[in-house]
């Protein structure tokens, strides 16, 4: 899989901007957390080549951006929450969901 790292707050108007075209998954993960490795091993396993046509990956490194985690929670609309997927479609997200929630087929559904 080829993330897109969210890094910078000025990515989300990018995502926003991104996601009138083509829906933008954003994956926040914490570095410390075995519930998130395991939520995230399990999205990496069922992930096909070619999905990236479908949807646009981008991957939240929590540890080193918490704060883009906050701003991704307000401007989002979403709770914060560690592991969590997003799914952000026309601007808003239509999509989240989190820990062992966390699912291929319930994502690609959303798609």
């Amino acid at each position: 899989m080829n993330w897109n790292k969210l890094t910078d707050a000025e990515q989300i108007q990018e995502i926003k901007s991104l996601s009138e075209e083509k829906p933008v998954m954003i994956f926040k993960h914490s570095t410390r957390c075995s519930i998130s490795s395991m939520s995230l091993d399990r999205l990496l396993r069922k992930w096909k080549q070619g999905d990236e046509e479908k949807v646009i990956p981008y991957y939240l490194d929590l540890i080193a951006s918490r704060h883009i985690s906050d701003l991704v929670a307000k401007e989002f609309r979403v709770p914060h929450e560690s592991p969590q997927v997003l799914l952000i479609k026309n601007g808003g997200a239509i999509y989240d969901t989190s820990h062992f929630s966390i699912s291929y087929a319930d994502l690609m559904e959303k798609i």
